[in-house]
């Protein structure tokens, strides 16, 4: 199979410290992840000064102030800090992505010579951020949290209406909750969406831990994008449902081998197994000592190991035949011993 894209997702988790996105590059690189992933927006032009914080948003920071404007404006990247982790992460040998979450972000993540567009679940209604996303003709992630079959289809179609080829497009399953309830995954979904669709697909996942994300390579996710932080306990939106360093290489190293171990498919023995066939298996023995010219009954037979002689799937073809030798007890009969 192709190799797992796997997003480690940033986001905010920065706090809006330039070093802190740093180290958060240095954790990606480490944990061999493909991209790192960060997140594009102008305050002003992703929330009204009215809106009012998610509720995990609310709970994980803690503050009195309920509006998601000020909380987003204290995460916004400048260009200048987009171009210093760009360079950074090429420093690391590690792919920079971000999501856009306006129009102008958009074009600035085009200047900057982004490869790939992540639409994150929030714009799946957006109808002129998605024809804004598909003129620039990049290939796309789509994540469908809080979305129907119907919404996913919506999107979709104005993408392929707008230049993107059905080829080019990944949709991610995801669920928006942070953290994620693990009666909410319905990991399923992800299998649907690929048959209603004959397209990619992946998962973006908000649960705790990183079973989630393993068992969704294990039934066909060609992409996982999945949250971390430095420390669960730093202040922030997202810190408590991201993976600690440790958690995300870990993730990482199972999903490597997970890849590998799902192979190509094809139902015969392996290469490392093949000295195992003679050992393991039975060939068919005497099972007491028997005279020259015996005619060879059930009961003289016996399976024994190993099995590098007459198969038992054969013994029907050895029972009546006589021996051209006396044999002794546990003798492992071969053709030549018959006729």
């Amino acid at each position: 199979m192709n190799k797992v894209l796997i997003i480690a997702e940033a986001g905010v988790n920065h706090n809006g410290d330039i070093e802190i996105a740093k180290k958060l590059i240095d954790v990606a690189a480490n944990a061999g992840v493909d991209y790192v992933k960060f997140q594009t927006f102008k305050a002003e032009k992703l929330v009204s000064t009215l809106a009012k914080k998610a509720a995990y948003q609310a709970v994980n920071i803690g503050d009195e102030d309920d509006s998601q404007f000020n909380m987003l404006k204290k995460l916004e990247l400048d260009e200048a800090m987009h171009e210093e982790l760009i360079d950074y992460c090429q420093q690391k040998k590690v792919r920079f992505l971000s999501t856009a979450f306006d129009l102008e972000s958009i074009d600035l993540l085009v200047e900057l010579g982004i490869d790939i567009f992540k639409i994150p679940s929030g714009e799946i209604t957006n109808l002129p951020y998605l024809q804004k996303i598909a003129s620039k003709q990049k290939p796309v992630i789509l994540s469908t949290g809080m979305s129907t079959l119907g919404e996913i289809e919506a999107a979709l179609t104005v993408l392929y209406e707008n230049g993107i080829k059905q080829s080019d497009v990944t949709v991610l399953h995801c669920n928006t909750e942070y953290p994620t309830p693990m009666q909410d995954v319905n990991l399923t979904a992800m299998n649907t969406i690929a048959d209603a669709f004959k397209i990619s697909v992946g998962y973006s996942d908000h649960t705790l831990g990183i079973e989630i994300p393993i068992a969704a390579v294990a039934r066909g996710a060609t992409c996982i994008e999945k949250h971390f932080t430095l420390d669960r306990n730093m202040e922030g939106p997202d810190h408590r449902a991201s993976l600690e360093p440790t958690e995300l290489k870990a993730m990482v190293t199972a999903i490597r081998n997970i890849e590998i171990a799902l192979g190509d498919g094809i139902k015969q023995p392996s290469e490392s197994e093949q000295k195992n066939i003679k050992v393991a298996r039975k060939s068919i023995h005497l099972s007491k000592k028997l005279p020259i010219g015996h005619i060879l009954t059930k009961d003289d037979l016996i399976m024994k190991r190993p099995g590098d002689g007459i198969s038992p799937m054969d013994v029907s073809k050895i029972i009546g035949c006589s021996l051209t030798k006396s044999l002794a007890e546990d003798t492992k009969l071969t053709m030549s011993d018959i006729i």
